[in-house]
């Protein structure tokens, strides 16, 4: 069975890519369960860059494939904010849930038709002959006048997605899978990396 390595310690991301990755014939392992310690510093532009540094330092302690993404969220009436810096945003330590209380508060009193806002997910994959694929998915919606749901993680219970009716932490595991970010950068990376694994 091919192993792949994702750089990542979040479970909420693994489970994702698990659940994408069903019937590829691959294992997926975090960082932690591979046995590797690395201080990655995102020191990119773009999302794209990141997730290729992320991927690429991870590559030179395996001989493993190694996946990686980065990915955020950029709500247009705050200038793309937070964006790149969406997991550091108020402090890489602080819940979620004042991340989320400080967005709304900033977008008080903003009319719906300007908050609009998408995540966005890079993925790269650094093969074990040192080729880079790469791949990235956007999922368009609003940001929400409350907080809402319990299913996702992260930005999700203020994301707003009109064609649900709901928060992207509303919806199931299965419809997020079919229309998120993350869903849409890793079944075109599945699809890459099928290719080179038959090959």
């Amino acid at each position: 069975m091919t192993e792949i390595i994702f750089a990542t310690e979040n479970a909420g991301k693994i489970r994702e890519v698990e659940a994408m990755f069903e019937g590829l014939g691959v294992s997926v392992k975090t960082m932690k369960e591979a046995g590797i310690r690395a201080d990655i510093i995102e020191d990119g532009s773009t999302f794209m860059e990141n997730a290729v540094k992320k991927a690429k330092t991870i590559a030179g302690y395996t001989k493993e494939i190694v996946l990686a993404d980065d990915s955020g969220l950029v709500i247009d009436h705050l200038n793309g904010e937070p964006g790149i810096y969406s997991a550091r945003y108020l402090g890489e330590d602080t819940p979620y849930e004042i991340k989320n209380a400080e967005l709304l508060s900033r977008m008080e009193g903003v009319e719906e038709t300007k908050r609009s806002a998408r995540f966005v997910c890079a993925m790269a994959a650094v093969m074990p002959d040192g080729e880079v694929l790469q791949t990235e998915g956007v999922m368009e919606g609003i940001i929400g006048y409350e907080a809402a749901g319990e299913n996702g993680f992260g930005y999700d219970p203020i994301f707003y997605l009109p064609e649900f009716g709901m928060s992207s932490a509303q919806i199931s595991s299965e419809q997020k899978n079919a229309v998120s970010h993350r869903g849409k950068a890793l079944r075109k990376m599945q699809k890459l990396l099928q290719n080179k694994l038959r090959s």
